[in-house]
């Protein structure tokens, strides 16, 4: 949000000045046709520091304009995506002064800039491409109760690697995830499934 406009040192010193002299903050702010806040806020400067002097400001002074700022805001809500390079040439249009914004550092992250509770709206999701072909082959399970270990197969899934996967894997998934003695143990009809496979129900 941008900083509203200040208040010059002449008229803080008139706002003490009337205050010294008896009234309150309601006829002060009639006077000199200033918000009540404002006037309370000069004087609580006043009481508490001795002076209505522009104190030191702590923390980096803003590089933007409010105007750069607003057009930051635009973008980005048009869409989340944008990176910052695209808002730094977006913000040439701006007149900044001639100086060089270092906005979302050097990240080469990609960043969706959001509100809270937004994440899964269709304009904030970053969509993904596939590309290089490859895959990784595993073997999972799973019970009402929750999924049970998920091995990755290492080479060709025949009907042995696949008994083995059976032997090291669905009897510790069966204990973890508490089943009970009637459990029973459920395939497709792959034909690596069907061959010699042991009896693995409860």
């Amino acid at each position: 949000m941008p900083r509203s406009k200040e208040i010059q040192k002449q008229m803080r010193e008139k706002v003490i000045e009337i205050y010294q002299s008896g009234e309150g903050y309601k006829a002060i702010s009639k006077a000199l046709g200033l918000p009540r806040t404002t006037v309370r806020a000069i004087i609580y400067k006043w009481r508490k520091h001795g002076t209505v002097e522009n104190l030191p400001r702590s923390g980096r002074p803003t590089k933007i304009t409010p105007r750069a700022q607003r057009q930051l805001i635009q973008e980005v809500t048009k869409d989340p995506t944008t990176t910052s390079k695209e808002l730094q040439a977006s913000l040439a249009s701006v007149k900044t002064f001639g100086e060089k914004i270092e906005l979302f550092g050097r990240s080469v992250s990609h960043y969706v800039w959001r509100k809270s509770n937004t994440a899964f709206q269709k304009k904030i999701i970053i969509p993904t491409v596939k590309y290089g072909g490859g895959g990784v082959m595993v073997w999972g399970c799973f019970a009402a109760s929750g999924p049970g270990r998920l091995a990755v197969i290492n080479g060709t899934m025949n009907s042995a690697v696949y008994q083995k996967i059976l032997k090291e894997n669905v009897r510790p998934s069966v204990c973890a995830l508490k089943l009970k003695r009637t459990w029973v143990l459920q395939q497709d009809n792959d034909p690596k499934h069907t061959p010699a496979s042991p009896p693995l129900n409860g």
